[in-house]
């Protein structure tokens, strides 16, 4: 199966349209949202085109095919008007025999891990910055932010399959890529 990842959305509808646009371009089955799905949050700028109303029209069209965690910018409101989970502080995965741990990052972290064994993988957001690395015999992924980026990182979301982890940019170009 093949999972589109991304997180930190922030309300921008022009993003969103590009997620739902990378969506059909991977062919991807289902969308993993690592959270701050509505909300651009108190530290950050509005992102372009921000306009939630029209993010959750996007998001509801795919409801079906969406696995979600909270960010710390999502809330009850949110899922109010969201017709998928979001509420939830993390998700366990298992993908091609690997346990993925994923949680938007504001708890857990890499400085912060949860309780994990020895290969398996912890996938956050929250930071805005694209990683895929191992610590410790422990795979950290972060498919970086989708609509307000970080230390000079494009937009960006990955594609998991077949035990590869692809951060692209939605002009396709991969940006890195990393063998689970």
């Amino acid at each position: 199966m093949k999972y589109l990842v991304a997180s930190d959305i922030h309300g921008s509808a022009y993003y969103c349209r590009k997620l739902m646009e990378a969506m059909e371009i991977e062919g991807a089955e289902r969308m993993i949202l690592l959270g701050d799905v509505l909300y651009h949050g108190p530290r950050n700028d509005l992102p372009k085109d921000y306009a939630p109303k029209k993010v959750i029209e996007m998001l509801n069209s795919k409801k079906d095919c969406i696995y979600c965690v909270r960010g710390n910018c999502d809330t009850e409101v949110d899922q109010m008007v969201l017709d998928f989970p979001v509420l939830a502080d993390y998700g366990f995965f298992e993908i091609e025999g690997k346990c993925i741990y994923c949680s938007h990052g504001h708890v857990y972290h890499e400085k912060n891990l949860p309780p994990l064994k020895k290969g398996d993988i912890f996938m956050h957001g929250h930071t805005h910055v694209l990683q895929a690395k191992e610590v410790d015999g422990i795979t950290i992924l972060n498919p970086g932010s989708v609509s307000i980026p970080k230390e000079g990182n494009p937009p960006t979301y990955a594609v998991l399959e077949n035990g590869i982890f692809t951060i692209k940019t939605f002009e396709q170009n991969t940006v890195k890529e990393y063998c689970l």
